[in-house]
């Protein structure tokens, strides 16, 4: 049966405590192997994509518009509390208005060479600190077909609540992980026949339009944050060197629209139809 919770401090719900707190959070969750999900869509999605709930959190009518879910809760014996809207406020530090969060177990990250064997487009985001970007990308690698998403030791984390739910659930759809070394993670990549593009401003770049008409089997895109861009090591490190030709006196587009960008014009060819 549902629990009702009446004390926001009731260390039962202890997962849920001041979600706002950035700081705070980025280091509470990924040590005690958690994340939260945070709306129907997105806790729907988590579980296709296999994760695991520890417990769920909901107002009262979510009850029964998530009927299907409380069942199943109930069947594998996961917590699903419920709480007026003040208590969850308390608790949380912000008002639930997407009806429900869930706490998720974490899953474990495999090594880069893992995700690279039968990869053929990958994108990596050096020390990218707004999650709302790290969800923004995951978003355009899910719709536009990308592989695998690497992200640096320093890169926010993609399961925090404000880069899932920007992402709208896809971070569970693409297959990432942490490169442990940066740039010498970059090994890795061109060891497993990658040629590395980093996307930035500078002498020597090539236009994205001539990448595309000459693209590689295997291609690793690099993006880097919003105003410094990528750093010299990364770009020292990389095969080439690319720019999105600009107009109108712009010089260059957000991380999050650059990407997109990038990923939509590299997008690998379809593949022929298989024989039959």
């Amino acid at each position: 049966m549902p629990i009702e919770i009446t004390d926001p401090a009731d260390e039962r719900v202890r997962d849920y405590f001041t979600l706002t707190d950035v700081a705070l959070r980025t280091k509470v969750e990924p040590a005690r192997g958690l994340y939260i999900a945070e709306s129907e869509k997105v806790i729907r999605r988590a579980l296709a994509a296999g994760h695991c709930p520890r417990s769920f959190l909901m107002g009262q009518r979510w009850l029964t518009d998530l009927a299907d879910l409380v069942e199943q809760a109930e069947s594998d014996t996961v917590p699903v509390y419920f709480a007026q809207r003040g208590v969850i406020e308390a608790m949380t530090g912000f008002h639930l208005h997407r009806g429900a969060l869930a706490s998720m177990q974490r899953p474990l990250l495999v090594a880069p060479a893992v995700l690279l064997q039968n990869a053929s487009r990958v994108v990596v985001l050096e020390d990218i600190v707004d999650h709302s970007n790290v969800g923004a990308v995951f978003r355009s690698a899910a719709a536009l077909g990308v592989d695998a998403v690497l992200i640096t030791p320093r890169c926010a984390d993609p399961l925090y609540r404000r880069a899932v739910r920007v992402s709208m659930g896809t971070v569970f759809q693409v297959p990432w992980t942490r490169i442990d070394t940066w740039p010498g993670g970059l090994r890795v990549l061109q060891d497993n026949g990658f040629t590395v593009a980093a996307f930035a401003l500078g002498d020597g770049a090539i236009s994205l339009d001539d990448l595309v008409a000459d693209q590689p089997d295997r291609l690793a895109m690099i993006f880097g944050t919003e105003g410094d861009g990528l750093s010299r090591r990364a770009i020292r490190g990389a095969d080439l060197v690319v720019r999105i030709p600009m107009a109108g006196g712009v010089d260059s587009l957000n991380m999050a629209a650059a990407s997109a960008v990038a990923i939509w014009a590299l997008r690998p060819p379809p593949r022929p139809p298989a024989a039959t």
